[in-house]
């Protein structure tokens, strides 16, 4: 059976690969602390300090089909290359479409990037568009056939970050009663099933496929991802869309993160950073997306069983929701 390396695994996207992996048969090993989580069922873990000189001492005197890595510091990136030079006959690292410059027009792959971070600069998430570049760099030095996925906005059940799952949380917490929403124009969405990415990505890896991809869904407007979460909750109350000038004056946040209203960008006339992929190339090589009302009910149904009057990561609270409501009147 096939050898898979997974450097990382123990969170979202890695845990989805070797899942998916597990399933098409193939032999799992993923390398990691093992402080996001564990791994999954049925795959090995290697526990390492990806800081640590020795990180890759036990994988390094392997074959492996293939690897995959999701880690978006280049220090580790670029050593784990190193440490593996020769010993994977197919190499992806899974990157971001922020590795490009925003734009208003569908990107295809051959775009410039963005100016790359330093080879060994310790980067945080204002860092991580240039990390994200250098990685792709790094990676393609030792690894010059390597696929480098570029994801856009993944989505879908396990989904730590909240900015999809606020949405049908909040059409299911409203219920009959009103529910608050940016109003257009704002920036389109392109959203990816976890799921879907990682059937793609290790169809792309079976099928020997390099190259830079855009992973990205169809572009729709931010609209319709609102309707989608209000259908699937069954969300009877009016939805009541507010200017994007009247939220951001009252504190309301675009994108992500506390008092936000999640993967809103209102739309200025300005370039985006999302929303502006080409998805091209990603269908050539194999992509089957499922249908977005599919996606939103799987998330409902995972944020019922998870309680959805908790609080969340991101968004606005209820409480400050209606505040809100009562101010537009």
């Amino acid at each position: 059976m096939p050898a898979l390396l997974i450097l990382g695994g123990t969170a979202w996207v890695g845990r989805e690969t070797a899942r998916e992996a597990l399933a098409r048969g193939w032999e799992v090993t993923c390398l990691a602390r093992g402080e996001s989580g564990a791994v999954a069922a049925g795959a090995r873990h290697v526990v390492a300090d990806r800081d640590s000189p020795d990180a890759y001492a036990e994988v390094a005197g392997h074959d492996w089909d293939a690897v995959v890595e999701v880690s978006w510091q280049p220090r580790h990136v670029r050593e784990a290359a190193q440490a593996l030079a020769g010993r994977a006959a197919h190499w992806t690292y899974v990157s971001s479409v922020a590795a490009y410059a925003p734009s208003r027009s569908l990107i295809p792959e051959d775009a410039p990037l963005r100016a790359p971070a330093a080879p060994d600069e310790r980067v945080d998430a204002s860092r991580y568009d240039a990390a994200k570049v250098r990685c792709e760099l790094d990676t393609l030095v030792v690894h010059p056939a390597a696929l480098l996925v570029r994801a856009g906005v993944i989505v879908g059940p396990g989904d730590n970050t909240e900015r999809f799952p606020y949405w049908p949380r909040r059409a299911a917490q409203a219920g009959a009663a009103p529910m608050l929403a940016p109003a257009e124009p704002a920036h389109p969405l392109q959203l990816i099933d976890v799921r879907d990415l990682v059937a793609w990505m290790l169809g792309a890896v079976e099928a020997g496929v390099t190259g830079a991809v855009n992973a990205v869904g169809p572009q729709i407007p931010f609209g319709t991802m609102v309707a989608a979460a209000r259908e699937a909750a069954g969300a009877t109350g009016p939805l009541v869309e507010a200017p994007a000038d009247w939220l951001e004056e009252r504190g309301v946040r675009r994108w992500k993160g506390e008092a936000s209203l999640p993967l809103w960008v209102p739309d200025r006339g300005e370039e985006a950073r999302t929303g502006y992929h080409s998805d091209e190339r990603l269908l050539a090589t194999g992509a089957t997306l499922r249908p977005l009302a599919e996606t939103m009910r799987d998330v409902l149904a995972e944020e019922i069983a998870l309680g959805v009057e908790r609080g969340g990561v991101a968004g606005l609270t209820r409480e400050r929701e209606l505040a809100l409501l009562a101010e537009l009147g």
